[in-house]
């Protein structure tokens, strides 16, 4: 049991930092990319890959879970189950690719944004063999190498593309950037399940493996379907509707969304399995533990997004003048900021409580409404439609997931609104203190000062102890 808790808390440690050096070489190259491009080869670039994300479902099937908790149980099974599993994901590879090679044809779009999708199938598709051969070292319980990886990946991403991106290089060879890092992490992965966990990287076809892996894997691909097509559509659709540019502005705010959520990832990595032991032994525990969690994401999140909406207009400067358009975008996506790192405990709860089921079905839900409000407010209101639609399906999960976790633990709903309000209320006036001083000091001298505030009014409302905001930021760093 001390080896099992020891190997838990080294893969956290591994996994969330990977996570933030990840996030911050993502988001730097992200930067200068969009500009560097532009916003309308920035939405071509960002359009290409989700439109092959929604393809990978096929070669997906929520494989890489079921080769994970599979090999846990029984690691002398491992490589049949690689085997196999590699023996399902050749043929299905093959033909999403040759999926998204018929549906870039009837495309109406000009060659280079074809050329665009075929390498970023390519991209897709490695990356999910990467995933399998991962998977089989998390069920080894060794995550170092994965973790290392991380970062490894996207500086091959900054070593290639940074050199192409100042030469002048077109889209196509832009997007190559990605495939050398996704082939090389290929490999890499393939190499640390032959060379270091001793199994051999082989298909092996057996029949009736088969149809218990993909009866096993049907839940999680269910997941994975509704999953890629709530985080992906809208850009497709944005597209369709809009036109590449309105992609670019778009992803302007979705990075900043997507680099955020290495806070509350980190956060729930330690969360989770101590909510999987208090329902078995303690649940008055985890119920204190529960509100506990959604209370600090809450003093987290909420002056984050008073802090951008504040700040947009200066934080769009970063990706120079012609991206003006992106400014009320991102005011707007960035109010789902609460509701995106709430998500993570209240998933977590229903995960720990064998609530699995219920977490396919509520994405399911939302996914549909993230459908229907796409299709109305993306032809009227192009990028800003698509952040309404974020914000409103991001609020719709949160209320789906508590509307259950109050069923499974009695929740003081009178003390979280409360601690809610003083939050909420601490974090406006710190955004009012910062759109005052930040034409006086600048917006990075606006930051720190904006902070103190904040810090000041939280402890002084009494929302939680000194000891407990450095607990708060012992959870998010230590880790």
């Amino acid at each position: 049991m001390p080896e099992i808790k020891t190997n838990v808390t080294k893969n956290t440690s591994y996994i969330a930092m990977a996570m933030i050096v990840q996030k911050i070489l993502s988001l730097t190259y992200f930067t200068i990319l969009a500009r560097e491009l532009g916003p309308e080869n920035l939405g071509k670039y960002y359009f290409a890959i989700s439109f092959t994300t929604l393809f990978s479902i096929i070669v997906d099937l929520g494989l890489a879970n079921v080769l994970t908790r599979e090999v846990a149980k029984d690691r002398s099974q491992a490589q049949r189950l690689l085997g196999t599993v590699m023996a399902l994901k050749l043929p299905l590879a093959v033909f999403s690719f040759l999926l998204i090679y018929l549906a870039a044809g009837r495309l109406d779009h000009d060659q280079a944004v074809r050329g665009l999708i075929l390498v970023s199938a390519g991209c897709v598709i490695l990356d999910s063999f990467s995933t399998s051969f991962f998977a089989v070292s998390r069920g080894f319980q060794n995550l170092k190498y994965e973790a290392l990886f991380a970062g490894i990946f996207h500086a091959i991403v900054m070593a290639v593309g940074l050199p192409l991106l100042f030469s002048g290089a077109d889209l196509i060879l832009q997007m190559g950037a990605l495939l050398v890092a996704s082939l090389c992490q290929c490999l890499y992965s393939a190499i640390i399940v032959i060379k270091k966990i001793g199994i051999p990287a082989m298909p092996v076809y057996d029949k009736k493996l088969i149809k218990e892996i993909l009866l096993i894997s049907l839940p999680f691909a269910l997941y994975v379907v509704f999953q890629r097509i709530y985080i992906y559509l809208d850009s497709v659709l944005l597209e369709y509707f809009a036109g590449a540019i309105y992609v670019g502005y778009y992803q302007i705010s979705f990075r900043i969304i997507f680099a955020l959520q290495f806070i509350p990832s980190a956060f729930a990595a330690s969360l989770y399995p101590a909510m999987s032991s208090h329902w078995i032994s303690n649940r008055e525990q985890l119920k204190v533990t529960f509100e506990k969690s959604l209370t600090y994401l809450a003093i987290i999140a909420l002056p984050i997004s008073a802090g951008v909406i504040a700040l947009a207009d200066d934080i769009i400067l970063l990706f120079k003048s012609g991206y003006g358009e992106a400014v009320l975008p991102m005011r707007i996506i960035i109010l789902s900021t609460l509701f995106i790192f709430i998500n993570f405990p209240i998933g977590s709860l229903l995960n720990a409580c064998d609530r699995q089921k219920t977490n396919t079905r509520n994405i399911a839900i939302v996914t549909i409404a993230s459908i229907v409000l796409n299709l109305i407010l993306i032809p009227r209101f192009r990028a800003v439609g698509a952040s309404m639609t974020v914000l409103a399906t991001n609020a719709a999960m949160t209320f789906l997931g508590m509307s259950l976790a109050r069923r499974i633990i009695p929740i003081n709903a009178g003390k979280l609104t409360i601690s809610g309000l003083k939050i909420a209320f601490s974090a406006i006036l710190m955004g009012v203190a910062v759109c005052f001083m930040k034409d006086t000091v600048g917006a990075l001298g606006a930051i720190p000062l904006g902070a103190i505030i904040y810090a000041s009014l939280i402890l002084s409302l009494r929302v939680i102890s000194r000891d407990e905001m450095m607990h708060i930021l012992n959870s998010i760093l230590k880790k």
